[in-house]
């Protein structure tokens, strides 16, 4: 899984990464990391865009 279709995963350590758990059929969180996937996400990771948005703090 290259980091630039995964960002989450970049810098991150060993033992955050293979801390992953399949919640449902084909979806998978990693709870250190707070990051959930679908099994669709990581094989075609072209159909879901990485999409960032800017959230104000007051």
């Amino acid at each position: 899984m290259p980091y630039d279709e995964f960002p989450w995963f970049a810098e991150q350590s060993i033992k955050s990464i293979i801390n992953v758990e399949e919640i449902s059929d084909n979806h998978f969180y990693w709870p250190d990391l707070d990051v959930d996937l679908t099994l669709d996400m990581i094989e075609h990771p072209e159909r879901f865009p990485l999409k960032a948005k800017n959230i104000e703090v007051a």
